[in-house]
């Protein structure tokens, strides 16, 4: 089995260093076949530079650079359309889940699941420092709407920790349309559609202070998303020719 992380990053060079030390040492640790893609959105920084320096050291590091400042969704099914490994996880670069989290997802996977998303909801006392109150309830109520309008009752979609077999990877993101915030609903809602199964699991998360999402203004936006997402739908956007189900061990 052989996996890839990917790792959307926006000016991340204060981060990324600590972030790639801890994937490269878990990975190593776990033995496995493993290729880490660093996604560098349009950075101003010198994120890309320190990707190179890793990359230079560690042939399972891979830097991929977006055609300037495009969002955290165009970055993952970036990193998703490149990926070479039979699973596909995808991680925010402060690793808010830590690494250590993911077999949690690769069992599931293993289990019988096409796609797995981590939970802070499941089991909300895994939260080793909780967001916000404001924040939880932009949440809650998003997480509402997403029920009313696509039908997805998963307790948490939003949490950047998810992992793909790399078939059904395939098949999702090549439809995703939406390129920031709101794209975690899109590709899930795609999946559902393709009748692909969809786990969610429990994991340990963490609130980072460093996050570049305003819950107002951002939240709009991500309101407006689900809307976008039904008229996808209406339209025939998410359409695909019809593919064998992704084989399961």
């Amino acid at each position: 089995m052989t996996y890839s992380f990917i790792v959307p990053a926006y000016n991340e060079s204060s981060r990324i260093r600590p972030t790639l030390n801890e994937m490269l040492r878990y990975t190593a640790e776990q033995n496995w076949d493993a290729e880490i893609l660093v996604v560098d959105d349009g950075s101003r920084d010198d994120t890309a530079e320190v990707i190179r320096e890793y990359a230079r050291a560690h042939s399972q590091i891979r830097l991929l650079q977006n055609p300037g400042n495009r969002g955290k969704g165009f970055s993952v099914r970036n990193g998703m359309l490149h990926a070479r490994g039979d699973i596909c996880l995808f991680t925010d670069a402060d690793l808010s889940s830590p690494i250590s989290e993911a077999p949690k997802l690769f069992e599931a996977i293993r289990s019988g699941a096409d796609v797995v998303i981590g939970s802070r909801w499941l089991r909300a006392e895994l939260q080793t420092e909780r967001q916000p109150l404001y924040r939880q309830a932009f949440g809650r109520i998003f997480n509402l709407v997403l029920r009313l309008f696509l039908g997805l009752t998963f307790k948490d979609t939003q949490c950047g920790f998810k992992a793909f077999r790399r078939a059904a990877a395939q098949r999702v993101f090549p439809l995703q349309k939406i390129e920031r915030w709101g794209f975690d609903p899109e590709i899930l809602y795609i999946a559902r559609r393709m009748g692909l199964k969809v786990a969610e699991v429990p994991v340990l998360w963490a609130h980072s202070e460093g996050t570049r999402l305003h819950p107002f203004r951002d939240g709009m936006r991500m309101f407006v998303d689900v809307l976008h997402i039904r008229w996808n739908a209406f339209t025939g956007a998410y359409t695909a020719p019809p593919v064998p189900a992704p084989d399961r061990p």
